[in-house]
């Protein structure tokens, strides 16, 4: 399937990147998705980059299908190309509940880059340590800090999304918490922020946990 990517096949949009994905998942292919896999240390740059895209595409539409790959994405954060760091974010957004035992061993690999990132890695980011929690309570124990820090300190204009990525990890002990670090940043919030932040506290409120 790499001689179907964008670069291999001459384009400069992100088409052919897609109708792979949708192809790999229509098909559960898995070797061509350890195609795209072992892509991401290709020589060549574009090529990298297609194939991540590629992948997170396939974790937007079946993510247990790139579960296998945590490490790999992982390790790209490392990586000097920034398309390479934030695409691999995006995939561990998607499957970060379902491999939280092996992102939690990475936790300070993924805190690093989340305080190094750029906006659309930090966004991701969230997501992942959201994932994380979830997947064990010993887990959200530790990672819920790191996120009730964020939404305290972090810009006003990110408080309301990035409180929405983040409650799929609250519950009936850590609520409290999660809705005063909401309180505290209310002030600081545009009138459309406010009511994206009043709809998520009225679902906690709402919530049998």
């Amino acid at each position: 399937m790499i001689e179907k990517i964008a670069c291999n096949v001459e384009r400069r949009d992100e088409e052919p990147n897609i109708a792979v994905a949708e192809r790999l998942v229509n098909d559960s292919d898995k070797e061509g998705i350890a195609e795209m896999a072992e892509g991401l240390s290709d020589k060549k740059e574009q090529v990298a980059n297609d194939c991540i895209k590629v992948l997170y595409e396939i974790g937007y539409r079946n993510p247990s299908l790139i579960v296998p790959y945590a490490e790999a994405f992982v390790e790209k954060l490392k990586s000097k190309n920034n398309r390479l760091v934030w695409g691999s974010c995006i995939a561990l957004a998607q499957i970060a509940e379902m491999a939280g035992d092996c992102l939690y061993k990475e936790l300070g690999a993924i805190y690093d880059t989340y305080r190094k990132g750029s906006v659309i890695t930090v966004d991701n980011c969230i997501s992942i340590f959201a994932g994380i929690a979830r997947s064990k309570e010993a887990y959200e124990k530790k990672i819920f800090s790191i996120l009730i820090e964020h939404l305290e300190h972090c810009r006003p204009k990110e408080v309301a999304q990035h409180a929405e990525r983040a409650y799929v990890c609250v519950n009936r002990e850590n609520a409290p918490a999660f809705k005063a670090a909401l309180k505290k940043r209310y002030g600081a919030l545009v009138e459309s922020q406010k009511k994206r932040v009043d709809k998520l506290r009225k679902k906690i409120e709402k919530e049998e946990f």
